[in-house]
């Protein structure tokens, strides 16, 4: 009898199982790339960018599209760009100003030319715009939205505000709405319409938001409270309007800080500001301002420049202007104004508005330092002559 020991088993080569995980790998790709795209692209199908709004009535889509003014709707964010810059823009003109550059020696004047923004405030023709854009003028031109061209003359200006008022003898002109700027609040959105660098570039539109409230920026011996922006402006946006997202004119366009550090740092004259400036402009050519008679100083100018004055708190009354509203009233140099009716006053800016905000004629209470004795005086006021 004879055995056979039975035949051991075979293994699989090593390559085998490599081939095989190959191949799942393959074709698990293949499922991947040819059928989940499609399922995605059919639930993104069924699917809406959802925005706050009102509830959709039953039966409707879940989806809440974006809701503007007017009824209308749009999925993109930035139509309330688009719709405010179409409601405002047909008031915004350009203005070219010619104004002598130079004379020479024998006399002969040579005319330079200058560009700027201006917004339409009345329909007979009187436009608001930057002071710094009419100064000068032996000539101006406006570029209305319709295409025409009308000479314009100045009304009046204000070098303080930065304001002036222009007129073209014309009637039924696209006009725009002005907003209450004492309700803006940083972070709200900003449209800047202008002409930067000319007419090439007319009614162009910049968007941001409102940076900051009451800026308060030296200009000449004064000061100005200005809103900051970051919506572009540019040289030619002067003059132009601020615009909210309704459409309402929110300020004027004034300045930017142009230095190679900084960005996105623009400014405009908040429009209560405008409309009380234009409104006397119109009426009287001119704006009528407070005059107190004296010279002064704060703390701070004192500490860098002054450090033999010694003062706490308050204004210190550098001169006073003999025969002027404050010597009638027996303010002297060397006194310390702490209080200007009523209200707390500690430096040059604060002091100025609170100047600046009253009226000729007007008394106030200024209460004084003298000898470290406490006095109050009551100041008529003055009108200032320019």
């Amino acid at each position: 009898m004879s055995f056979e020991l039975p035949e051991k088993p075979r293994r699989s080569p090593l390559w085998s199982y490599l081939m095989v995980g190959i191949v799942g790998a393959v074709i698990g790709g293949l499922l991947v790339v040819g059928i989940v795209p499609q399922v995605i692209v059919n639930r993104m199908h069924s699917l809406e960018l959802s925005y706050s709004g009102p509830v959709t009535a039953p039966g409707q889509s879940g989806a809440i599209p974006l809701q503007h003014e007017g009824g209308q709707s749009s999925s993109d964010p930035w139509e309330v760009v688009s719709q405010a810059a179409e409601k405002v823009s047909p008031a915004v003109v350009g203005i070219v100003n010619k104004s002598v550059a130079y004379r020479d020696f024998f006399g002969n004047v040579y005319e330079g030319e200058s560009s700027g923004s201006g917004l339409v405030i009345t329909q007979d023709g009187y436009i608001v715009t930057n002071y710094h854009v009419v100064e000068g003028a032996r000539s101006l031109t406006v570029f209305l939205s319709d295409g025409k061209t009308l000479p314009a003359k100045v009304v009046g200006g204000d070098p303080a505000t930065d304001l002036a008022v222009i007129k073209v003898d014309a009637s039924g002109l696209p006009t725009a709405q002005f907003g209450d700027s004492s309700q803006l609040k940083p972070g709200q959105l900003a449209i800047a319409i202008g002409n930067p660098l000319g007419m090439q570039f007319k009614r162009t539109v910049t968007a941001g938001v409102i940076s900051g409230l009451d800026r308060v920026l030296k200009l000449g011996d004064g000061y100005m409270r200005l809103i900051q922006t970051d919506a572009v402006i540019n040289p030619g946006n002067s003059g132009g309007p601020l615009v909210n997202a309704r459409g309402e004119v929110i300020g004027i366009n004034s300045s930017k800080i142009d230095a190679q550090a900084v960005e996105g740092m623009g400014f405009a004259i908040p429009s209560n500001e405008v409309k009380r400036i234009v409104q006397q402009i119109m009426e009287t050519g001119r704006v009528r301002r407070a005059r107190l008679g004296i010279s002064y100083i704060d703390k701070t100018t004192a500490d860098l420049y002054y450090p033999q004055i010694k003062f706490d708190k308050g204004i210190y009354v550098f001169d006073v202007v003999p025969g002027g509203p404050a010597a009638k009233a027996g303010l002297k140099k060397g006194d310390i104004i702490v209080e200007f009716n009523g209200t707390p006053v500690n430096d040059a800016a604060t002091f100025w508005f609170l100047i600046y905000d009253s009226s000729p004629g007007q008394t106030v209470r200024v209460k004084i330092l003298r000898d470290g004795r406490e006095m109050v005086l009551n100041v008529v006021l003055g009108e200032e002559v320019k």
